[in-house]
């Protein structure tokens, strides 16, 4: 039904699905969770989805099959190319086209994850009485970072949205509020956990999950390193414990492992992520040999703990198209149908670059996973391989850029984010030392964590698109009913008169002001919280 190969352009392919669904733009919005104006602007090519998922829930209302799936993608793909010469721009229709009345039985729309659904519709409606004053700006910004622009019905934080990663193996976790842990680096790996065929070693887990335990810490546990034991000739990990990077030779020693892992676990233990990193040099296996893993693992999960998250393996590295091949190539072989989620590492190419930056990367990843025709709910676990090799950042600029990392996972739609790490110095950016006390990052982080407590996410928006200043970031949050924005820049600051109704400014030191509604505020780029009510 409505094949868009043949068409010229992504509005001509969207248009000719919906009037050979009978559809109208009201029932189409209505059945994909959108606005009949966000419906209209995408079919008559006034604009175009930032991401494939919204043309593929528009489609999907309308009949697509997957051959038009495919070439919807093909014409999204050249829609959204920023290397295009841009076309100008048609003056705008003096009004909406209006559709005549079609009698047809609602169809109730597919459930999916809020974070995918979300990259929809426009915040045009949310943020057009923003002012701001452009020539109170201090500097003009320098970088051009491109990012979606979005709102959706609220949904909820995720409680375990700010999370870290551990790099201790004492038992310790952050003295700062975060929402869950995971484990890795953390001397409890395979090799360690059973250094000899069916002889296990719980000492280092079990002081984890105590540690935990006791601070109520949702726990992610890591598989990873092979003992030298099931795979003989397999490379050594660089851990120095004699873990391998190679899958075990006998599949059967892997299923023995999960099921005494799990059941010594006994609920302790909240997800299971399937490997830490499935590329070289980390894992030398093959993917069909990756996914075979993850077939095994999710099985026996789901036996013995079925209430249990099951996140499947990482893939790093992911600025390379080598690696993006090979995080595709899982997906094709279906490896996400075994889990509940799918790891990420979603870093910036270096510590000292804005982690707005890291958009152009979520946006690859969408993509690699649109071909695949996959659409997973997404975690970000933290940083590639190379993150102990980069300088160390400045304190005051670490502070804002770790608090901004985990704005940026929320703005892709990820339902969890691990900052790499907590515990070690050996990073770019250092929360907490184990056996010190927080950085202003970790404290930072900490501060965030209760900004975002019980706070619902309906829109995100950036530069002009969205009635702000180029260089400025906001999203719109609820909390029991009073709405609140956090603003932040990429660089440099910009002054913008306070929204009507603004009465505080909340700032990650955990101080706050009144706002005066004839002063402007200023915008850094440290985050802020601006309350209304």
């Amino acid at each position: 039904m409505g094949r868009p190969a043949g068409t010229g352009t992504l509005a001509d392919a969207l248009n000719e699905l919906k009037h050979s669904s009978g559809l109208s733009y009201q029932q189409i919005g209505d059945r994909a969770h959108f606005g009949r104006s966000t419906v209209h602007r995408y079919c008559s090519g006034q604009s175009v989805p930032a991401s494939f998922g919204t043309v593929e829930l528009i489609a999907k209302v309308c009949g697509a099959d997957r051959d038009s799936l495919s070439g919807l993608y093909r014409l999204w793909e050249q829609a959204n190319d920023p290397n295009r010469e841009a076309e100008p721009e048609e003056p705008p229709a003096a009004a909406e086209e209006v559709d005549p009345p079609v009698e047809q039985a609602p169809v109730p729309p597919k459930r999916r994850g809020w974070w995918l659904v979300v990259a929809a519709a426009a915040i045009t409606a949310v943020v057009g009485a923003y002012a701001y004053l452009p020539e109170d700006r201090t500097e003009v910004p320098r970088r051009d970072i491109a990012a979606p622009n979005w709102t959706y019905n609220p949904g909820l934080v995720p409680p375990e949205f700010v999370g870290v990663t551990i790099n201790s193996a004492t038992g310790a976790m952050p003295s700062f509020p975060v929402g869950s842990v995971r484990l890795w680096d953390s001397k409890t790996r395979w090799q360690v956990l059973e250094p000899e065929r069916g002889r296990f070693d719980w000492t280092v887990l079990d002081r984890h999950l105590a540690g935990a335990g006791a601070k109520q810490l949702p726990v992610d546990y890591v598989l990873g390193g092979t003992p030298g034991w099931a795979a003989p000739d397999g490379p050594p990990t660089p851990y120095g414990d004699g873990s391998r990077t190679d899958p075990p030779d006998d599949l059967a020693d892997w299923e023995q492992f999960l099921r005494a892992l799990v059941t010594h676990a006994d609920g302790r233990i909240e997800s299971y992520e399937l490997w830490d990193i499935g590329t070289p040099p980390f894992f030398t296996g093959s993917v069909e040999e990756l996914v075979g893993m993850a077939r095994v693992a999710s099985g026996v999960i789901r036996e013995l703990a079925p209430a249990a998250n099951v996140v499947c393996p990482g893939f790093t590295g992911l600025w390379e198209p080598a690696n993006q091949q090979v995080m595709q190539r899982f997906a094709e072989l279906g490896g996400y149908d075994h889990c509940d989620y799918a790891a990420v590492k979603l870093y910036p190419r270096d510590a000292s670059d804005p982690p707005e930056t890291m958009m152009q990367l979520a946006r690859e990843v969408e993509r690699t996973l649109a071909r695949a025709r996959t659409g997973p709910q997404l975690w970000a676990t933290g940083w590639g391989t190379e993150v102990t090799q980069q300088s160390r950042v400045d304190p005051e600029l670490a502070a804002d850029y770790a608090v901004r990392s985990y704005l940026v996972s929320l703005w892709r739609w990820y339902d969890r984010s691990y900052f790499y790490s907590w515990g070690g110095s050996r990073v770019p950016i250092v929360l907490q030392t184990n056996g010190y006390p927080p950085t202003k990052a970790g404290l930072f982080v900490g501060e965030l964590h209760r900004w975002l407590a019980d706070a619902k996410i309906n829109s995100c928006g950036h530069g002009a698109e969205a009635g702000l200043p180029d260089n400025v970031w906001q999203c719109h949050f609820l909390r029991r009913g009073q709405p609140f924005f956090i603003r932040w820049t990429h660089e440099s600051t910009a002054r913008m008169r306070p929204d009507p109704g603004t009465t505080t400014v909340r700032r990650l030191d955990g101080t706050s002001a009144p706002v005066d509604p004839a002063e402007p505020v200023e915008i850094t780029g440290r985050p802020v919280l601006l309350e209304r009510g």
